[in-house]
Formats: structure tokens, sequence, C-alpha cells
């Protein structure tokens, strides 16, 4: 029986995608199509088109003449993402507040939310991570928006090494809870206002965690 060439591609994009997301390609990874093809058992074809749509995607960069790396990015370019993840958030948790079924989707945030108390107890900062992305992807799929959803898809992946080092943050896992108890509270009561302001804020913070972390100064703060 032939597999279809399109569930191939599916196959290799996916396992690329899932290994950048949880970090099993670090930044500045070289991504090269030999071993892939081994790890894999897929020809060569369905490989390289998967490199090519993460790259157009954000998700690789591609070096001429050297192939495909997992991008690194600078402070400055994890900071502006967070911006940009604020603006994307804030709109996906006003719709999703303004949902008919918002309060069915607040029930199931606040399982995820008892969920990530439970990691953060037993210091399971990789199932923490995986949580809180599933905490914001329920918000975005509930927006209702066919277009957020990738677009929101997109730069969580490249954030993602931001969010694991802010979570190292002293304190800041404590307080992100809070954050995420106001976001879901907002959600339940059905107030758009109050949840774009809560997880606004949530993702400002993060970036700030990140700064304090680095030991970045803000523009702010700067004499």
């Amino acid at each position: 029986m032939t597999v279809p060439r399109h569930t191939l591609l599916n196959a290799a994009y996916d396992h690329l995608r899932a290994a950048i997301l949880d970090g099993s390609l670090t930044p500045g990874s070289r991504v090269t199509v030999r071993p892939l093809t081994e790890q894999l058992g897929l020809s060569p074809t369905p490989i390289k088109t998967a490199l090519a749509a993460l790259e157009r995607e954000g998700f690789l960069i591609a070096v001429p003449h050297r192939g495909y790396f997992v991008p690194e990015g600078s402070t400055d370019d994890l900071l502006e993402l967070y911006e940009l993840r604020e603006a994307v958030d804030g709109i996906a948790a006003r719709r999703t507040a303004g949902a008919p079924d918002h309060e069915q989707i607040a029930a199931e945030l606040r399982r995820l939310l008892a969920e990530q108390r439970r990691a953060i107890e037993a210091n399971n900062l990789h199932d923490y991570g995986e949580l809180d992305l599933a905490f914001h992807r329920l918000i975005w799929e509930g927006s209702g928006s066919r277009r957020l959803i990738p677009v929101a898809e997109n730069l969580v992946a490249q954030v993602r090494l931001g969010n694991r080092l802010s979570a190292q943050a002293p304190g800041r896992l404590p307080v992100a809870l809070d954050e995420h108890q106001a976001i879901l509270e907002a959600i339940r009561k059905g107030d758009p206002r109050a949840a774009e302001q809560h997880i606004r804020r949530h993702v400002r913070e993060a970036g700030q965690a990140l700064r304090r972390y680095l030991g970045v100064e803000s523009a702010a703060e700067q004499p």
C-alpha cells in the first residue's frame, strides 16, 4: 500500500515542528536532510518540503550553501516577539470572552490551571511549559478566528526560548498563575474588555521577567 505523499509531508512537518517547540532542536542547531531520512524512515522529498514550509513560517532560517538552522534570536528579537504576542493574545482573549461557549472554555482553562499548579509543585518546568502553551492555545481557538491561530502559533514557536527563560525568573511562576486565574475569570464572566486587559498584562509581565532574568534595562529604566 502506498502512503499518500501529503501524509509523509505532514509526518515530517509535525515531527520537526514539535522538536523545535519542545527544544529538542536547540536554537542555533543545524537541521539537515540525511539524518532525518534515517531517523524518520522517509525519503528526502517530504523532508525537504517540510523544511521549506517551516522556513516560510519562521520556525527555521535558511542560510545559502549551508542549509537550515533553528533561529537563535537576540534578546531584542525575543522582546519584540512579546510585544506582538501581547497584541495577538489580547485580540484572542477579547473574542473568546464574547463567544457563546465562553463558560465552557473557562472551565477547561480552570482544569489546565490546576494542572499547572501541580507541575510547579513538582518543580516540573517542562510540563508547566506545555500546559502554559495549552492554556493560551485554548484561548486562540476559542476566538473563532481562523486567521489568528496560525499567526499565534508562529509567534509562540519563536518565543518559546524566552518563555523557558522567563519562567526561571525568581518569583515569576506564582505570579503567572495568578494572572492566568484573572484571565479565566474574565472569560468565565463574559467580560471581553477585562479578558483582554488581563492577558495583555500577563504577556507583558512575562516579557519584563525575561528582561530581569537577562539583566536587560528597558528604555523607561535607562537614565
